[in-house]
Parts: structure tokens; C-alpha cells; sequence
């Protein structure tokens, strides 16, 4: 899936009918224009503090309206919950009825790069390292689900491996794709189109598309199949 072929459209209907895209209304568009014109990228996430935790209607309009405003563009219908935490939101570029659940945090990179396709959900307390991602459309995200998208050299040997270079590695989760509870995808992966992550599994290698994969290291255990 290249970056090229990821397009968002904030009033089509998706391809099966599973799901219509509703404009949001007209004050939300104004109340961002006008966050990022009073405050800037750089104090918003100072701003997003003061409604960060709680669980009202208007703490939750304005952690909208903030990630709104800090993106570099964003479909009608997100939802952040409480306590959701980010870096870097000016990489950021998020699809249509996009959920984020409470606790959920997407580590961005200055430099980097964070698509978030329509219809993605994605579970509490989910960590994303969102310096080289792509996340389809209607993909699931698990609770507790983690990606890494980054490793140490470790070379030197003779220098602590924190201390070693940093590799960013893109990873890619296709259309459709369901990463299960507490799965960790590691750095350079990609998982396929409609494929399946069990619960807890670490996935060290790509899987392919329609596939359902689980375990330690994640193997595939069978393709998926339509039942006729």
C-alpha cells in the first residue's frame, strides 16, 4: 500500500454500504480554524491538557476540535477519548469516523509520516509509534495493542544499545485487518488485507492478506475462507 493510493473522502459511502460518512457540523470547522490561528501547533498540545481527562461532552468536543486543528488533514466523525495521548500531530493524517479509545497513545516523528484511514478503531490504551505508519481503512485495533516502528542498532557492541542509532522501519496494516488484544506488531512489518492478528501474538514477519496468524512468533494458521 503506498501513501499515494490512501485517499480521503469526507462525504462518500464506503464501497459495501457498511458505513455513510455525515459532515460534522459547520461550528466544529470554525472552533479548529480557529485554535490552530490562536494557538499554533506548538502550544496546542498545552491547550489539549485542560480537556484531556475528562469525560464530558465539551472535553470531548475540544480534544476533537485540537487534533482537528494540529493535523495535517482529518475526515468528519473522529472521536478521542480521555486521557489519549500524542506526539507530533502536524504528521498526522486521519481518514473519516476515525475512533481513538481512553488511554490510546500515537508517538509521532517530526519528520514523519502517520496515515490513519476511514473507519479505523482503535482500542483503549493502544501504543502506536507512528513515525513511519499507515493504517488502512476499517482496520480494528485492539485494546492493548501495541506497533514499534523503530529499533536500535546495537553496534556497537561496546556502547549501551540505547545509546546506538536509532532504524525507523515502516510498518503497514492493510485494509480491513483486525490485530487482536494485546498483539505487538514489530518494525517493518506489514500485515495484509483482511487479515486477522490473534490476541497477544508478536509479529515479527509479514502476513498475508485474508490470512489469520497467532502466536509467539505469530505463524499463520489458516487462510480465511467464505463459508457457502
Amino acid at each position: 500500500m503506498s501513501i499515494e493510493s490512501i485517499e480521503f473522502n469526507r462525504l462518500t459511502q464506503s464501497v459495501h454500504g457498511r458505513s455513510v460518512v455525515k459532515d460534522d457540523p459547520s461550528f466544529e470547522e470554525g472552533l479548529a480554524a480557529w485554535l490552530n490561528d490562536t494557538y499554533g501547533s506548538a502550544s496546542l498540545q498545552e491547550v489539549y491538557a485542560r480537556f484531556a481527562i475528562g469525560d464530558g461532552k465539551l472535553d470531548a468536543l475540544m480534544r476533537k476540535a485540537i487534533w482537528q486543528a494540529g493535523v495535517r488533514s482529518c475526515g468528519p466523525g473522529l472521536q478521542v477519548g480521555s486521557q489519549v495521548g500524542f506526539r507530533h500531530l502536524e504528521t498526522f493524517d486521519i481518514g473519516a469516523n476515525v475512533f481513538i479509545g481512553a488511554g490510546a497513545y500515537i508517538q509521532g516523528r517530526f519528520d514523519g509520516t502517520c496515515i490513519i484511514g476511514n473507519h479505523v478503531w482503535i482500542g483503549p490504551q493502544a501504543y502506536l509509534d507512528a513515525r513511519n505508519l499507515i493504517l488502512g481503512d476499517y482496520v480494528g485495533w485492539g485494546p492493548g495493542a501495541k506497533v514499534l516502528g523503530s529499533q536500535h542498532t546495537a553496534l556497537p557492541v561496546s556502547e549501551p544499545v540505547i545509546a546506538t542509532d536509532l532504524e525507523i522501519k515502516p510498518v503497514r496494516i492493510g485494509s480491513g485487518a483486525d490485530i487482536g488484544t494485546n498483539a505487538t506488531i514489530l518494525p517493518g512489518v506489514s500485515i495484509g488485507e483482511g487479515a486477522i492478528i490473534g490476541a497477544g501474538a508478536v509479529v515479527t514477519s509479514d502476513i498475508p492478506p485474508f490470512t489469520v496468524a497467532a502466536g509467539v512468533p505469530a505463524r499463520v494458521m489458516r487462510h480465511r475462507q467464505d463459508v457457502t
